[in-house]
């Protein structure tokens, strides 16, 4: 991840006198600035990217991908697949194992949505079978080796098995889904080169389905991390099949995708969390309110940068807290101060607001709800009210 991040002019929010903090702040500027890049790198073909939600979460961001022909999506939760149908998406990946109620939850959506082509993740015949009779697609999950999900890359014999009974099951097989997500950590060379042998190996599936008289449609790679990776093999060109990348974290970019993707392909954070300062406990520490609840610690610690400030050091969060480190030469940030922090990881931490500030120009232009925030109510409904102790809760309809 990076360590520090100059300040930029375009990320003071000048009237914030009556904003709650933490509060989640979004530049609609910079995402679309973002999503021109990935355009751009992709020869100004929309349809070559399979954008995953699950970082976009909003609404009003998945709406920009769309305006900008972006339809093809990917996403991670039943809500998730809610927001892209409703947003006007033409084709979505629930891009993640559905089984049980989860998975008669999809099949509701996707009979809502008849004109919406929805597809699933399967990795054995159980999976599968699930799916029989519905107009469901199924693309099969291959394990590149990060051990997650999916079938091992190296068992062709399984892979062959498994795409011919999606058409003993009367389903639709659209192709192989691979996310090489592992390298991330990786120096760009050695990321390249790993990311790399894996396609090879992608390649060899795809061969013995031709070989078996098995034609692949589509194969989706690369989330962020290896999506450099992934337009630069040339293997992938005149296969006979559509080759999509599937980056989410693009859109809005955080420390850790800023430090894999090269500074010249001019990227930018869309996503900040705007925090105040709330204590000065210690000598050479400060404390501000944006704890793990607000920017996520699952990447680790430090959780964040703060932006333009390289004298101040995350240290381990709490709750509501993250108290920072500070330089005693340096200037002591004050109490009541604003800080804006650059997450480590923003997906998780897009997550955790249920509303976010659309920030143009400097000032603050709308609240848009963080709409596929967290998940549906955890019972499929059975009729217009569900029961609960504190009294009658309205189940979402669709």
């Amino acid at each position: 991840m990076l360590t520090e991040f100059s300040w930029d002019e375009r990320y003071r929010v000048s009237d914030i006198e009556n904003v709650l903090t933490p509060a989640l702040v979004v530049y609609p500027e910079i995402i679309a600035s973002n999503i021109a890049r990935t355009m751009h790198l992709l020869g100004g073909d929309a349809d070559r990217w399979r954008a995953h939600i699950k970082t976009a979460k909003l609404a009003y961001t998945v709406r920009m991908l769309v305006e900008r022909g972006v339809r093809n999506l990917k996403c991670a939760t039943t809500l998730e697949l809610l927001v892209a149908c409703r947003s006007g998406a033409a084709d979505v990946l629930l891009a993640y194992p559905a089984v049980g109620a989860n998975a008669r939850r999809v099949r509701e959506i996707a009979d809502h949505f008849p004109d919406i082509r929805i597809s699933v993740l399967a990795e054995s015949e159980e999976q599968m079978r699930q799916w029989q009779g519905t107009p469901v697609g199924i693309f099969l999950d291959i394990n590149p080796g990060m051990n997650r999900t999916g079938v091992e890359q190296s068992d062709g014999d399984k892979v062959v098995r498994l795409v011919r009974g999606v058409g003993e099951a009367e389903l639709q097989f659209r192709g192989l889904h691979y996310y090489d997500g592992q390298y991330g950590g990786l120096d760009e060379r050695e990321r390249n080169a790993a990311a790399h042998a894996g396609y090879e190996c992608l390649l060899e599936l795809v061969k013995q389905l031709g070989h078996s008289g098995l034609s692949v449609p589509e194969v989706i790679t690369a989330g962020t991390p290896t999506f450099l990776c992934s337009l630069a093999y040339k293997g992938f060109h005149g296969q006979g099949f559509i080759h999509r990348v599937s980056p989410g974290t693009i859109l809005y970019c955080d420390a850790t995708s800023l430090a894999q993707l090269p500074g010249g392909y001019g990227y930018a954070p869309a996503v900040l969390v705007l925090t105040r300062v709330v204590s000065r406990p210690h000598e050479g520490i400060v404390t501000c309110d944006g704890g793990h609840k607000a920017v996520s610690a699952d990447a680790g610690v430090p959780t964040c940068v703060v932006v333009g400030h390289p004298e101040l050091m995350p240290l381990s969060p709490s709750e509501e807290h993250l108290p920072l480190g500070s330089r005693e030469e340096m200037r002591r940030a004050k109490v009541g101060e604003a800080l804006y922090l650059l997450p480590r990881h923003v997906c998780p931490t897009v997550n955790n607001f249920d509303s976010a500030l659309l920030v143009r120009d400097g000032h603050i232009a709308s609240v848009e709800r963080v709409s596929a925030r967290g998940r549906e109510a955890p019972l499929l409904r059975t009729s217009e009210w569900t029961t609960s102790p504190v009294g009658p809760v309205a189940a979402e309809k669709i």
